[in-house]
């Protein structure tokens, strides 16, 4: 977390920017404190949440094997708050509504194109 510029010992701001990058249920400020001290292990799909958002690899982040970073696609894909804002608003729809806008945004990039 040092290395990717957040502070390493703050279980609430692990907590916040990792729930708003995760598709899924949200993590506790006590979960985060867990995996900040070593008491618990993320399970793979919120680890390889962690390693994209941190810039590195799941298998380094696990295991500190491999790469200490991912691949450039990863890396170029640094999200700004703003669409990070707008991907907790699409969390927060119905799945029918979460279609309709990833329906639209493919509409937009293809006609863009």
């Amino acid at each position: 977390m040092q290395q990717a510029n957040y502070p390493a010992d703050s279980p609430t701001r692990l907590a916040r920017e990792f729930n708003v990058r995760f598709t899924g249920s949200p993590i506790s400020v006590h979960a985060a404190r867990k995996w900040i001290v070593g008491e618990a292990m993320p399970t793979q799909e919120k680890l390889r949440t962690l390693a994209a958002w941190l810039g590195v690899s799941a298998e380094w982040l696990r295991f500190g094997t491999g790469g200490s970073e991912t691949d450039t696609s990863i890396l170029s894909t640094r999200l700004q708050s703003e669409d990070l804002a707008l991907l907790s608003d699409l969390q927060q729809l119905e799945d029918k509504h979460r279609q309709i806008v990833r329906t639209m945004i493919r509409m937009l990039l293809h006609a863009q194109k």
